[in-house]
């Protein structure tokens, strides 16, 4: 298979990977973390997050530009029951799907990672199936969330870290995948990559757990081909949020909410932390 067609191929099904991952992990955070089904769905979410990854280190070594636009995922939001039948049909729609692209590449590597995301997108549909036969009839009906409490304005602002968030940990990935051939630092950005995806919970798990669905939305990602634009794209993403959460912590209506109070706590300090760290890499 020619490089272009490759890179289009892994482009859909990074797409796809993408969209799974979100999927998963909404319903998750509805759900709560601290319930069975809610956890279960946040870890295969993780799990998805490894096969997005694998597709994303090879699309950069091969030179290609990654897909950040997730697929559409089609699913029946009518109750919890359609929910996990649509994630089952879409879970085995993928085993032949990648089970066929695996057959057409020569790279081995590739092969593998390919055959692997096709056996495990098996597992996944049996343990989607487990959890849909484990539903009592009143939980098979109803649907994750409840009431919203929170003020709409709140709401709006933790929706908008969300976005923030989510698109400098897309931003991290982009690079670390982009520029693995300077190792050393294409794992030190990972790292900061997966610190920020965690803000993204604090926030996305507050919205969630207020009834309302987290939307994941990209903002703009800056296509630098040069390490050190990207790093500076990258310390004044991480002052500009430092110093929004500075100021969003001293909210009046922030302080009512001591959980979230104490992660944007950590959350300003790790950012501290992210800034004096890519500081130094400019540096060398």
């Amino acid at each position: 298979m020619e490089k272009k067609a490759l890179i289009d191929r892994l482009n859909r099904d990074l797409a796809d990977e993408h969209a799974a991952i979100i999927r998963y992990l909404v319903h998750g955070y509805m759900e709560g973390e601290d319930t069975p089904l809610g956890a279960s769905l946040v870890s295969i979410s993780r799990e998805e997050m490894w096969h997005f990854h694998w597709l994303g280190m090879i699309i950069g070594k091969l030179g290609g530009e990654p897909n950040f636009t997730p697929a559409p995922y089609p699913y029946d939001p009518t109750s919890r029951a359609t929910i996990l039948k649509s994630y089952i049909e879409y879970e085995e729609k993928l085993i032949p799907h990648y089970g066929g692209e695996a057959e057409k590449v020569d790279d081995p590597h590739i092969r593998r990672v390919l055959e692997r995301e096709a056996w495990e997108s098996a597992i996944h549909a049996r343990k989607f199936q487990r959890k849909l036969d484990k539903l009592s009839p009143e939980e098979a009906a109803g649907l994750p969330g409840g009431e919203s409490e929170l003020p709409e304005e709140l709401l709006d602002r933790l929706q908008a870290e969300v976005t923030s968030k989510y698109t400098e940990m897309l931003q991290h990935l982009r690079t670390s995948w982009l520029f693995q051939k300077d190792e050393i630092m294409g794992w030190e950005i990972m790292d900061q990559a997966m610190e920020k995806m965690k803000h993204l919970a604090h926030f996305a798990e507050d919205i969630a757990e207020d009834g309302i669905a987290p939307k994941f939305r990209p903002g703009e990602i800056d296509r630098s081909n040069a390490i050190g634009q990207a790093l500076k794209r990258a310390l004044e993403d991480v002052r500009t949020a430092r110093e929004r959460h500075l100021k969003f912590r001293e909210d009046s209506e922030v302080k009512k909410h001591s959980g979230l109070v104490i992660n944007l706590d950590l959350t300003v300090q790790q950012e501290e932390y992210q800034g004096a760290e890519i500081e130094d890499w400019l540096q060398k």
